[in-house]
């Protein structure tokens, strides 16, 4: 096997799911007891925006309550300390990565913490309600919506995801279901183009079968023994 340099590392919502916030789907096909065509699609925002941002709101204060676990304080670990190219690419609009000390992070769902301004497309931080319609500090239009990439609308930073992947030595994959593209697809992306491929997940995924290996268990036990294995292998070289 080539040595490994440069790391691309897809996050899921089963690395959060230890934290507290709930994982996108569950069983019976309901999003925190809502249809997800009713919460996260324009179309619902257009016919209910007073139920969207008050589910919004409630998401945001989910993620303000929440603290990082083990499994993001071993990817901050990494990050600090790998010498290589390497991007943690999150499918989750929380910033437990960043929270725990990750710098090289792409949420590529857009932030629970941050509105978009569509009428001057302006984005900002924000932690507070969007339910009463507030104004956009910068252009004062009253068109402020959660920075969230939903259902039928293009993901943030497409490009400087396909470029990493074409330059990964090492793909891995953490709590994440294997449903959902375009994400889904990002591991035969990357073995297309020669990195090796490793899972780290509670169970196996849809697209199991893409990976050189798969690791089973909690990520806040899995993922911590990955990155010390990967740091040992740097201290041993």
């Amino acid at each position: 096997m080539q040595p490994i340099r440069n790391i691309v590392i897809l996050t899921g919502a089963g690395i959060s799911a230890e934290s507290g916030l709930q994982t996108f789907r569950a069983a019976d096909g309901l999003w925190e007891d809502h249809r997800v065509e009713d919460v996260a699609t324009p179309e619902a925002f257009a016919r209910d925006p007073d139920l969207v941002q008050a589910f919004y709101d409630m998401r945001r204060e989910g993620i303000l309550a929440a603290q990082p676990n083990p499994a993001h304080a071993a990817l901050a670990r990494l990050d600090a300390q790998w010498p290589g190219e390497l991007l943690i690419v999150t499918q989750n609009i929380d910033d437990l990565h960043e929270r725990a000390g990750a710098r090289r992070v792409l949420h590529m769902h857009g932030e629970g913490l941050a509105a978009w301004c569509t009428a001057c497309d302006s984005r900002m931080p924000w932690t507070g309600t969007l339910r009463d319609d507030p104004p956009c500090p910068i252009c004062h239009a009253h068109a402020l919506r959660p920075d969230i990439v939903w259902f039928g609308e293009m993901p943030y930073r497409m490009d400087e995801i396909f470029a990493a992947l074409r330059e990964a030595d090492l793909f891995v994959s953490i709590g994440t279901s294997g449903a959902v593209y375009p994400a889904a697809g990002f591991v035969q992306q990357a073995r297309e183009c020669g990195a090796e491929a490793l899972e780290l997940n509670l169970e196996r995924s849809q697209g199991s079968g893409w990976f050189h290996e798969s690791r089973l268990g909690p990520a806040s036990a899995i993922v911590p023994e990955w990155v010390e294995e990967m740091l040992e292998g740097l201290r041993s070289r």
